[in-house]
């Protein structure tokens, strides 16, 4: 990609991440001078994968294995049950910072993102 606040003929870094529905989900931009950190851009497709199979949201350094944000509640009755929950599991902070494990998600494995740095830091070191 081509900036040109940068410059007309060097490219920047671009990291696009497409879901399998071919929307684009993140898009990050490096500059001429700093390289791709591939840590990152694995955890941020698992973080996208568990944000969407346990319909919450990742907090800010979100890490795998680390619970999600549950939705707010919508209606007064399902505030209450939020708050008993909460008072119960200690599992939040208020009624619209709660947390929970998800269940049954699956994100790229710790296995194959060992890979996918490994193979990044031949390429970079040769």
């Amino acid at each position: 990609m081509i900036s040109s606040d940068i410059s007309n003929t060097q490219t920047v870094r671009n990291v696009f991440v497409i879901d399998d529905k071919g929307i684009i989900r993140t898009i990050l931009i490096y500059p001429l001078n700093i390289g791709r950190f591939i840590p990152e851009i694995i955890r941020i497709v698992q973080a996208l994968q568990m944000a969407d199979c346990a319909q919450g949201s990742t907090a800010a350094n979100w890490m795998p294995n680390q619970p999600v944000i549950i939705p707010a509640p919508q209606t007064f009755e399902a505030l209450q049950e939020r708050n008993e929950e909460i008072e119960k599991n200690q599992n939040g902070i208020s009624w619209y910072l709660s947390f929970k494990e998800p269940k049954d998600c699956k994100t790229i494995e710790n296995r194959e993102s060992k890979q996918l740095e490994e193979k990044e830091n031949r390429i970079t070191n040769n």
